[in-house]
């Protein structure tokens, strides 16, 4: 009650507060304010030592009037120096993708098929370099004792595993060798050659293609089939029968190609096409049914040398090494291809069958047989463009990379004991 009061009594004693209490606005200034910064000046004789200052200064540059250009001209010097002294440096730096003094960054690469023939030398120098390789393989036709000398090296792994299943892993790199390529083992199961080729090919181009890895096919001469073209460039399209018994690999090998440049195009995935042709050295299969391979066992064993057709025909015959040196060539290089990779000197089968003669046995017989179905008649490849953009050519000549293949050949078929009578029979 009391309380009610007192509020009651002061909203009274509010409302009956004077006039001269009430809020008023702020009262104007007085029209000669802005007279108060000039009397600031005159007082005291400000003014005057403004205008002296202003004299003086004029003074000191009339009478040196070099003073702003020479400095101008000081600070001009130094900057074009600075220019000059780093053209150098920057033109260096578009040069050299690595500055001298640091070493190569090993790359994380897989190799499918690393089991076989080409693979395991390419895995050898991929080891060499410093990469860390994973090696992909079914065992089709690959065999473990071509990596088992790499066995207990941490930066190496074998993984059994076949291409047509997909894969995930996490590399740098991917050398796509994955595919049977004697005419004996891609005729055995010719669907399964083809699968290989499209399917296996399809994804190892997708894990390129996720993990942002640069991706290189290995492809064939095959995709020029029987050429009306001598010798074959890489702009040829080829002569190839597309039901032939070889087109599981001939086209299953184009169809690759045709896939990887789409994913190059499309997906812009990095890639390369290498068109591998005819290649020897240790490590082989034995009786793939290749020309070489075939002329070599067959001589180690005393058998007659199976010659198709009149003999006449032509291949060119490369060494592995070669081969393994214009892949890695091509890899690092920017130029996707594809690039022929091949030994441009031409021999023909009787030719071959000679050379082979002279290496492992004189007396060596030669049997004719009926020509194999779509059989091409001349294969020579034309290097000139791998020359041109990777500077690669093959080094070893035929009579001194064979005698290399025809020792592994005679390990592997006789033992180490059979050196000495290779000998003596010669």
């Amino acid at each position: 009650m009391m309380n009610q009061k007192s509020l009651n009594h002061r909203r009274h004693d509010e409302g009956s507060l004077p006039q001269s209490m009430e809020y008023s606005p702020k009262p104007t200034k007085p029209w000669n304010n802005w007279l108060r910064p000039v009397d600031y000046l005159l007082r005291e004789q400000r003014i005057v030592f403004v205008l002296v200052g202003m004299v003086l200064a004029s003074v000191f540059f009339l009478w040196q009037p070099d003073f702003l250009s020479a400095n101008h001209r000081a600070s001009a010097h130094l900057h074009h120096q600075v220019v000059i002294d780093r053209a150098p440096i920057l033109r260096s730096a578009q040069i050299a993708k690595i500055p001298l003094g640091l070493k190569r960054i090993p790359k994380r690469v897989v190799v499918t098929g690393g089991a076989g023939f080409v693979g395991s030398h390419l895995v050898d120098r991929l080891m060499e370099r410093g990469d860390s390789v994973i090696v992909v393989d079914n065992f089709f036709t690959g065999r473990k004792e071509n990596v088992m000398h790499h066995f207990g090296n941490p930066r190496f792994e074998l993984l059994r595993h076949d291409v047509v299943e997909p894969i995930l892993l996490e590399v740098d790199q991917i050398y796509h060798l994955a595919c049977p390529a004697s005419p004996v083992h891609y005729k055995f199961n010719p669907v399964k050659t083809i699968k290989t080729n499209v399917v296996g090919t399809l994804n190892m181009l997708g894990l390129a293609k996720r993990v942002g890895a640069r991706f290189l096919l290995t492809s064939t001469s095959e995709v020029y089939g029987d050429p009306l073209e001598h010798p074959q460039k890489e702009e040829y399209w080829g002569n190839v029968n597309p039901i032939g018994v070889r087109s599981c690999y001939d086209e299953g090998k184009r169809t690759a190609e045709t896939l990887t440049m789409d994913y190059h195009r499309g997906a812009s995935v990095e890639v390369r096409i290498a068109r591998i042709f005819n290649t020897y050295g240790p490590r082989m299969c034995i009786d793939d049914g290749r020309v070489v391979s075939n002329f070599v066992a067959q001589a180690l064993r005393k058998e007659p040398m199976t010659v198709y057709g009149d003999g006449k025909q032509t291949r060119s015959f490369q060494y592995v090494s070669d081969l393994v040196e214009g892949l890695m060539r091509l890899m690092e290089s920017e130029h996707v291809g594809p690039f022929n990779l091949g030994n441009p000197g031409e021999f023909t089968m009787l030719e071959l069958a000679e050379v082979v003669k002279d290496t492992i046995d004189p007396k060596a017989r030669i049997e004719f047989h009926k020509n194999t179905e779509d059989d091409p008649h001349m294969r020579k490849p034309d290097i000139s463009k791998a020359k041109a953009l990777l500077g690669w050519e093959p080094k070893v000549p035929l009579r001194d990379g064979l005698p290399l293949m025809v020792e592994d050949f005679q390990q592997r078929i006789f033992g180490d004991h059979s050196s000495a009578s290779l000998g003596e029979d010669n």
